[in-house]
């Protein structure tokens, strides 16, 4: 099994050997470089705002410097990826910081400044630009720069020292190259031992650097939930929209043709029975009559009237009656639920039976559901001849994933010859009305 983190590959006798070292090594030189562009960044940020703050326009500038760790966190959660510790972690799969309620710079700035993650990111760039940096230049020196001196003593021997004399790291005089190969041959065992003191320390700075810019277990876990709860929101101001969609065309554009239907009838009335004026508002009515169906069907499709008045039990006795195969339904509900619970499972139906129409060859078909265990079970069936892919564009599959929002299932079994089966469960609670938020 191939390491994930440098912890792992540490622990391995194959160390030396794998890309792990330079990966550390590359870590801890980037981070050099990090530290001293985030140093000169602050330091001229909070020089700029001091001189300039007695003319107040310095004072947005030392304002800013509260945000100074955000963009340095975002280059570090990219840099944690080289060492394991990045955008494959569970915690580095949450968003470091919530979204703000609304648009614009003031919403922002007000949720930026409320988070505890802002501070924490302003800390790690302090530690990183006034800190770390030196520690890992520290570091790479003793631990690579000083055993490759050793290691190349013989050469610098024979060339700077003109195979007399020299002096190795201002602190060892070698006179011949006997000395010479024995202090490569000791650098050699020091590099070895180097490589995975930059492995412990590229290690030890990734946890620091994970301790502050990835969100910690219980954030990632509320973070998790409310992202939860914010699809819940959307699929209810959805179905809430799909709704007033509905009221507006019913009460509106239905009407107006409904009264233009009217008014067409009774010019018929009034016009001679013979002539061309007869015809043409024949065929008005006709095409007004024509557009009032149409019109009554979308009205249908968005939103069934039915559904928001008497539940999921008769709007699916009502998809049953409209279907051209033979339906039998079984749908026991004594309550209601939820109506985006009940909007989900009613589509899901509708759309299965219309498959059975178009697809499968059913002579018919068959629709159970019922509310047990804190859980809404719904079962579309037919003796169609089977086959059935979701994948394949029957329309299932956006149906499942408005299923999964609610924390539900959609299975689809239908193999070769039949029956085919698709099965919803949704979790959610009974409850008088279906406004109340589903459980």
């Amino acid at each position: 099994m191939r390491p994930r983190t440098v912890w792992q590959a540490l622990a391995r006798p194959d160390y030396l050997l794998s890309s792990w070292p330079w990966r550390a090594v590359g870590h801890l030189l980037t981070g050099v470089v990090l530290g001293v562009v985030v140093l000169a960044g602050l330091v001229g940020l909070l020089a700029a705002g001091g001189l300039l703050a007695v003319v107040l326009v310095g004072l947005p500038l030392l304002g800013l410097t509260a945000f100074a760790g955000l963009p340095v966190a975002a280059v570090e959660r990219w840099r944690l990826g080289w060492l394991g510790e990045g955008p494959g972690t569970d915690a580095a799969r949450v968003p470091a910081h919530v979204d703000p309620p609304a648009p614009g710079l003031r919403s922002w700035l007000g949720t930026r400044l409320r988070e505890t993650a802002t501070w924490r990111e302003l800390g790690h760039a302090l530690l990183t630009g006034f800190l770390l940096w030196p520690v890992e230049a520290l570091v790479v020196t003793v631990a690579l720069v000083c055993p490759a001196a050793l290691v190349a003593t013989p050469l610098l021997l024979a060339t700077a020292g003109e195979g007399r004399e020299l002096k190795v790291l201002k602190a060892v005089t070698v006179t011949g190259q006997a000395q010479a190969c024995a202090l490569a041959a000791l650098g050699l065992v020091a590099l070895a031992a180097g490589l995975y003191g930059v492995g412990v320390a590229a290690g030890a700075r990734a946890g620091l650097t994970r301790l502050l810019v990835l969100p910690r277990a219980g954030e990632a876990e509320a973070r998790v939930r409310e992202l939860a709860r914010s699809r819940v929101r959307l699929v209810e101001a959805f179905e809430a929209e799909r709704r007033r969609i509905e009221r507006d065309l019913h009460d509106g554009a239905q009407q107006r043709l409904v009264a233009l239907s009217m008014t067409l009838g009774l010019a018929r009335l009034d016009a001679p029975p013979d002539g061309p004026l007869a015809a043409q508002l024949a065929r008005a009515h006709a095409q007004a009559d024509a557009a009032l169906a149409e019109l009554r069907e979308l009205i249908h499709g968005i939103h069934p009237q039915v559904l928001a008045d008497y539940g999921l039990a008769a709007a699916v006795a009502d998809a049953a009656d409209r279907s051209p195969v033979p339906v039998a339904t079984e749908v026991d509900l004594p309550e209601r639920l939820p109506a985006a619970v009940e909007a989900a499972a009613y589509f899901v139906v509708r759309e299965a039976l219309a498959n059975v129409a178009r697809h499968s060859g059913a002579r018919r078909a068959r629709v159970r559901g019922a509310h047990r265990h804190g859980r809404l079970v719904l079962e579309v069936e037919d003796d169609g001849r089977g086959g059935a892919d979701p994948a394949a564009g029957s329309g299932l599959t956006g149906l499942g994933d408005r299923v999964s929002v609610l924390d539900g299932r959609l299975a689809v079994t239908s193999p070769p010859g039949g029956p085919t089966l698709v099965r919803v469960e949704i979790p959610c609670a009974t409850q008088p009305t279906a406004d109340d938020p589903c459980a």
